[in-house]
């Protein structure tokens, strides 16, 4: 697969989707290991 960029509106799309998706990812992630530490233990 070739990834070629002929414009730079090309490229700046591209890379803005790439961080959105990072984005997304790293804000659920910081979610769920936010609730996994402030879990608490009811034994």
């Amino acid at each position: 697969m070739e990834n070629l960029f002929y414009t730079l509106q090309d490229f700046y799309t591209h890379t803005k989707g790439v961080t959105y998706v990072l984005m997304v990812g790293i804000l659920v992630s910081i979610a769920f290991f936010w609730k996994f530490l402030a879990g608490n233990d009811d034994d």
